[in-house]
């Protein structure tokens, strides 16, 4: 049996005129946790005012290659008795290493997962997509706009360091270079 808490993606707004983007993950039992979680890991530098989390499990993704590779992935039964809802559209633009992010391009309304990724080929379609995430707008906890200030203004506050500043390395190499047996400052192995 899995000990881990469920797993939730991470969506980070660094300013209102960008878009969320995926920037990780967090492990919590619930979603409110996992809100607080990700406050916590992912806004200890001051740009942000905005965050999502959504449980893994209803992050429905398809890439590139998948649909291309499959060409019956649109093959399904809709259920026409169910409401179309909201869902949120995420899209990998880029395979560039220093661009990882899935980010936000917009909402449709479906009433699968499968109808909402043919609406967002059809209106977000355009340019490079590499991966395609849709999620159910109903699984996204949202901060608030109105708890901003409380949220996210503690990060402002606090000096952000690099790791260099704590002269880890230098310490380790002292540490080394005093026991040339390379047993630590004690000699020998512990």
């Amino acid at each position: 049996m899995d000990s881990q808490w469920p797993r939730y993606e991470v969506f980070e707004q660094e300013r209102p005129d960008q878009p969320h983007r995926n920037t990780g993950s967090v492990h919590a039992p619930d979603a409110e946790l996992a809100l607080q979680n990700a406050r916590d890991v992912f806004v200890r530098r001051p740009e942000c005012c905005s965050l999502w989390v959504v449980p893994e499990s209803q992050i429905y993704s398809w890439t590139a290659e998948s649909l291309q590779a499959d060409p019956g992935w649109e093959a399904e039964t809709i259920m026409l008795m169910l409401a179309p809802a909201p869902f949120e559209i995420f899209k990998k633009q880029s395979q560039r290493q220093s661009e990882t992010y899935v980010t936000h391009v917009g909402q449709v309304s479906a009433r699968t997962p499968v109808e909402a990724l043919r609406q967002a080929l059809a209106q977000f379609g355009t340019g490079e997509a590499y991966v395609w995430w849709v999620v159910p707008g109903r699984a996204i906890l949202r901060s608030q706009p109105g708890d901003a200030q409380s949220f996210f203004g503690p990060a402002r506050d606090k000096p952000y360091r690099s790791p260099n500043f704590y002269r880890v390395f230098t310490q380790m190499r002292e540490a080394a270079s005093s026991d040339p047996a390379g047993g630590g400052p004690q000699g020998g192995a512990a």
